[in-house]
Formats: C-alpha cells, sequence, structure tokens
C-alpha cells in the first residue's frame, strides 16, 4: 500500500472541495482524510493501492479543474493509519 499527501492550491476552499473529495471516494477503495489549512490550501492523505489512489487523484482533479491552480504530491509507503481502504474511506477533518 502506498500513502499520497497532496496539498491542492488555488481556489479551493469556499467551493465544496472536500465535500465533492468525499463523494469521488466513495468510488475507490481508499482511506484517509480531507482538510482546510489555514493558508487556504486544501490538504488530502490518502491510503490504498498505487493504481486506486492514481485512479481516485485523476477523477478529483477532473472534477475540480475549474478551481486547482496547482499541487504538489508526496508519495510514502502506507502506515495504516486509517485502517483498510474502503470505498467510502475518506473523512473531512476540521
Amino acid at each position: 500500500m502506498t500513502r499520497y499527501t497532496v496539498h491542492f492550491q488555488g481556489r479551493v476552499q469556499g467551493v465544496g472541495f472536500r465535500y465533492t473529495a468525499v463523494q469521488v471516494a466513495r468510488g475507490f477503495p481508499v482511506a484517509g482524510y480531507v482538510r482546510n489549512l489555514p493558508d487556504g490550501r486544501v490538504q488530502l492523505v490518502a491510503e490504498g493501492d498505487p493504481a486506486d489512489l492514481k485512479d481516485f487523484l485523476q477523477t478529483l482533479e477532473q472534477a475540480m479543474a475549474g478551481y486547482i491552480t496547482s499541487q504538489t504530491l508526496d508519495q510514502s509507503p502506507a502506515n495504516g493509519e486509517f485502517g483498510q481502504p474502503a470505498p467510502g474511506g475518506l473523512t473531512v477533518r476540521h
């Protein structure tokens, strides 16, 4: 398993980004969270199979393409912090 930590920049707060991420994640076996950061970015941390994470991220990027101006992705080994990846395994953190 792999862990993606992604920081999205642009007009990503106040536009339903976190809600959209959770909805998109219902179609992919991933586990993790999405949250707003004080500096205006959105952070997404998700674990799962690399192919599933890639497909999930591409689908989210397509859904929010008009709001994302840039993103950074850090890939590392998963540590199982969020349990077993499953559809609907992404939550919103505040």
